[in-house]
């Protein structure tokens, strides 16, 4: 008993400092991996046996995934499509968020999802200047309720599946849980549309504040309107000539910012020169840099018809192409120049759609201003050729870029390869042909060797505070059973509900297991519950399948506390919470998973054997 008082001791100063949010939790969880080992109630190689879990090796080959899904850009289009559906709406985002996240989730890792879905869903906060903390909570608790899917959407399920098999029953199908899983991910979705409120109040806005974006700019140097994609048609003049043949600037008022071409995989930007040839397809993003243009005009006069246009100033082509202010210094040769007589796009491959004089835009065609020394250049281009400025032209200094630089993909072209490796490891970790964590390694290692992925970039995306977070407390449920408190508790239930009504039963299993899960993980606590409930199935004389169901959704109803589930601790830093954020929001959502549980699994699995 002194053993076990001591473990409680120390679990709750756990608590306590989480709660506080002192120390940070990566050093309370090392704390609790010296103090344990020091008081004997384990020994060292229990105290360190999370660095060994497969688990935590699964997480860790899981963040490189997701780092690789950005890096190829395959992160951003799915962004970009839940945005492209749900617009500026804060509630649709959320609505389509838990459902993608619930559904991709019912057949991998509920863990491996969030981790691929964080940097997703900061890009979607940062786009639409919403804080992070408002989608963070209906991300994992999504990824929560997809453990209430299938069969293999989380180990617990299995667990309480393989037990029930142990015992010589037939175990659950690969679809009976999905009956109580959509109806609890519906009465999510209505909560946090609620309970968002609560949430993402202070942080995750300061770096969006501080930094322009590309709509920021646009609307800084008046360029709404100013955009157009024209696509040449067969018959077009312009087929087969090359562009030095037609003075469109000069002409006609018009920049050609560059062109969309067809390839093997969609469609590729080309950076336009006087020796670009012209094909039927090409679409020309261009600019009106001439107040007087008539587009209409321009179309019908070569052939070209006009296109719909995506976000603010070619922000649906931000992936390959960005802008960026460059100021003139005192001793730059372009002073006294206009942008067409100092070549600045020969000297740059960028070009100037905009330019600033103290804190205005000087409205007047780009192509007729004398430069000044002090003077702010808006030029558009490729990434990389704004990443050259310093280097390529050292008389103007590259003063600001937008925030989606930052969202670039360096390997986009590696998108394909991405997307076929991430089918295929998720196609093994449903089917189960290897084991999970080999499965994430095998993608890790398919994903170096075709390039969507660096190793220290691979390296550079795991997060290790959060690995240590969760190896720190795993020696908890080892104590715990070595102390004997997990058997003490499992007496006094079946003492307590033995002439019980069987709803009662349900209500006081699905209580414990959850409560259980505050302290140790779900797997363990599916492992400690899972006989309890077909000891009581029995005891009781009823089927097992409703309280051995009861169990498995209550070990994936971890949504009280950031240390319940590994899903709840990886959006911790991304949404700036505390430990009472989940208390405040987790609490009142477990009540609705228990109810619904209650009512509903004696419907759908009698307790008659």
């Amino acid at each position: 008993m002194t053993d076990l008082a001591i473990v409680l001791l120390l679990l709750m100063a756990a608590i306590v400092m989480f709660a506080l949010g002192r120390p940070r939790m990566d050093v309370v969880a090392l704390i609790m991996i010296v103090a344990l080992p020091l008081t004997g109630v384990i020994g060292i190689d229990d105290a360190l046996a999370g660095f060994a879990d497969p688990n935590i090796v699964l997480i860790a080959a899981l963040f490189v995934v997701g780092e690789a899904l950005v890096r190829t850009g395959i992160a951003q289009r799915l962004g970009d499509w839940l945005v492209g559906k749900a617009g500026r709406s804060e509630a649709r985002l959320i609505v389509l968020l838990m459902i993608v996240v619930a559904g991709i989730g019912s057949f991998m890792s509920s863990t491996g999802v969030v981790a691929i879905f964080i940097p997703i869903v900061l890009r979607i906060t940062r786009n639409a200047s919403i804080p992070a903390g408002r989608l963070m909570m209906p991300l994992s608790v999504a990824a929560l309720l997809s453990g209430m899917m299938t069969l293999v959407a989380t180990a617990p399920n299995l667990v309480v599946h393989g037990e029930l098999v142990r015992n010589g029953f037939e175990g659950f199908s690969f679809f009976a849980f999905t009956p109580f899983g959509l109806p609890l991910l519906a009465l999510a979705i209505l909560y946090m549309l609620i309970a968002k409120q609560f949430l993402g109040r202070t942080g995750g806005l300061s770096d969006m504040v501080m930094r322009p974006t590309l709509g920021h700019f646009a609307r800084a140097y008046g360029l709404e309107g100013r955009e157009h994609r024209l696509s040449v048609r067969l018959g077009s003049p312009l087929v087969g000539k090359l562009l030095s043949a037609f003075d469109l600037r000069g002409s006609d008022g018009i920049n050609i910012i560059a062109i969309e071409r067809a390839s093997r995989f969609g469609r590729r930007l080309m950076r336009p020169t006087a020796e670009s040839r012209i094909e039927a397809g090409d679409i020309m993003l261009i600019d009106a840099c001439s107040p007087n243009l008539r587009i209409d005009d321009v179309a019908d006069r070569y052939g070209l018809d006009r296109l719909a246009l995506g976000n603010t100033y070619f922000g649906d082509r931000s992936q390959e192409i960005g802008l960026a202010e460059l100021l003139v210094s005192p001793d730059s040769r372009l002073i006294g120049k206009t942008i067409v007589d100092g070549r600045l796009r020969s000297m740059t491959d960028l070009v100037a759609v905009g330019i600033r004089r103290g804190q205005e835009a000087v409205d007047a065609p780009v192509t007729d201003i004398i430069l000044q020394t002090g003077d702010t250049i808006l030029v558009i281009g490729p990434w990389r050729a704004i990443s050259r400025v310093p280097q390529g032209a050292e008389q103007l200094i590259l003063l600001n870029t937008p925030i989606e630089m930052e969202d670039v993909a360096p390997a986009s072209h590696r998108a394909p390869h991405a997307a076929i490796i991430l089918l295929i490891t998720v196609a093994l970790m449903a089917s189960g042909i290897v084991p999970n964590v080999v499965a994430a390694l095998l993608g890790c290692l398919l994903f170096g060797l075709f390039g969507c992925i660096e190793m220290n970039a691979a390296y550079r995306s795991v997060h290790w505070q959060t690995l240590i977070l969760i190896v720190g407390m795993l020696p908890f449920s080892i104590a715990l059973q070595q102390t004997g408190g997990v058997d003490i508790v499992a007496n006094w239930l079946l003492d307590m509900v033995g002439g019980a009504s069987p709803r009662a039963v349900l209500a006081t299993l699905f209580v414990l297991t959850a409560a259980l899960g505050l302290f140790i993980s779900n797997t363990a606590t599916a492992v400690l519950m899972a006989p309890i409930a077909i000891a009581l199935a029995s005891a009781l004389d009823v089927s097992p399948y409703p309280l051995a169901m009861t169990v498995a959704l209550a070990a994936s109803a971890a949504f009280m506390t950031p240390v319940s589930s590994p899903v709840n601790t990886l959006v911790v830093g991304p949404g700036n919470y505390r430990f009472g954020d989940f208390v405040k929001v987790g609490v009142p959502f477990t009540m609705v998973a228990l109810l619904v549980t209650i009512l509903l699994v004696p419907v759908l699995l009698p307790f008659t054997l």
